[in-house]
């Protein structure tokens, strides 16, 4: 089935731009999608340059460069191995073994802990070690954690760096965990399309059809480009994944509910075209491509000679006749 995740973030978060990127530019949060906690921090001038998500559904993280170049951070929320409830201190001495049984040559420089105003103590260790052109990489890591959730933030650079320096103390002290906040459409969402942009399709799929739920507090006239993406996005990562036939029961209703939207019957083309279905994925393009002019704002019809879906049948004459002339329309 078509992959086409380039887009959808573009589009999804333009429909709801007010709830999926909240606060300003120096303001960085991660949410698990179905756990409780929000770590929440004030950088400036740091960009995010890469963003991760476990597919079992217990970490999330992303990567920040400062503009100038003299910094990176890490930030990650995760589920702790260690026994709960957890501290800050705990989390920072269980991460802290780990990496010194990666890298024996690891150096504790020091330890301390500053709790900011309204919030959790942050514990906070430096370090150095090796990186691997053999340079001395220098490490500031702070931990905040309660109940089974914790929070590390870390900050890096070749040169030597600490918890005293005003911008990392700055951050460190804008370092929150709130262990009440529940996730909303937005969290949900970025988790599954993290884990959708990383092929984690099976996992991606469930998650999706959760931010859907998340939609009903939301009134239905604001919401139907925002349904029909996700939609879209669930039914797709159900097909790659091989689960032809939650796809096909997620795009049929959905052709029921909405029934002008052209992707749903083009992604039905796709499930009947994997299925070796020639004469129901045909039935379906026409459908797709005679509804073309409903897509999305931003959004464009695939084109079909392109699709992996339908490649497989370029002998087909008939077929394969059938799928040029959607180009012309």
């Amino acid at each position: 089935m078509r992959i086409h995740a380039s887009c959808v973030a573009t589009l999804l978060l333009g429909a709801f731009s007010a709830i999926a990127q909240p606060g300003t530019d120096n303001d960085f949060r991660l949410v698990l999608a179905q756990h409780n906690g929000r770590l929440i921090w004030t950088a400036d001038q740091f960009k995010i340059t890469q963003s991760s998500a476990k597919p079992n559904g217990q970490e999330i993280g992303i990567r920040g460069n400062q503009n100038t170049g003299h910094l990176t951070f890490l930030g990650f929320l995760f589920l702790s191995p260690e026994e709960a409830p957890l501290t800050g201190a705990k989390c920072r001495d269980g991460a802290l073994n780990a990496a010194k049984k990666d890298n024996p040559q690891l150096k504790v420089l020091a330890t301390s802990e500053i709790t900011p105003k309204n919030g959790l103590p942050v514990s906070i260790v430096e370090y150095s070690e090796p990186d691997r052109s053999g340079r001395t990489l220098y490490s500031v890591r702070g931990f905040v954690a309660t109940h089974d959730i914790c929070g590390d933030l870390e900050f890096y650079s070749n040169e030597s760096i600490h918890a005293a320096d005003p911008d990392l103390h700055r951050v460190f002290s804008s370092l929150k965990l709130d262990a009440d906040y529940v996730p909303q459409f937005s969290d949900v969402f970025v988790y599954a399309q993290l884990l959708y942009n990383e092929q984690q399709f099976a996992s991606a799929a469930p998650l999706f059809e959760l931010a859907l739920d998340r939609l009903k507090n939301i009134p239905e006239k604001d919401n139907r480009t925002a349904r029909r993406i996700l939609i879209d996005q669930a039914g797709m990562a159900y097909g790659i994944s091989g689960n032809l036939a939650k796809a096909r029961t997620i795009f049929t209703k959905a052709v029921v509910d909405d029934p002008d939207y052209p992707m749903y019957y083009y992604n039905l083309a796709c499930a009947d075209a994997q299925d070796k279905n020639l004469a129901g994925a045909q039935k379906y393009l026409q459908e797709a491509f005679d509804r073309k002019a409903n897509v999305n704002p931003g959004e464009q019809m695939p084109d079909p000679t392109q699709d992996g879906s339908f490649t497989p049948y370029r002998d087909n004459k008939q077929f394969w006749s059938f799928i040029e002339s959607l180009r012309s329309k």
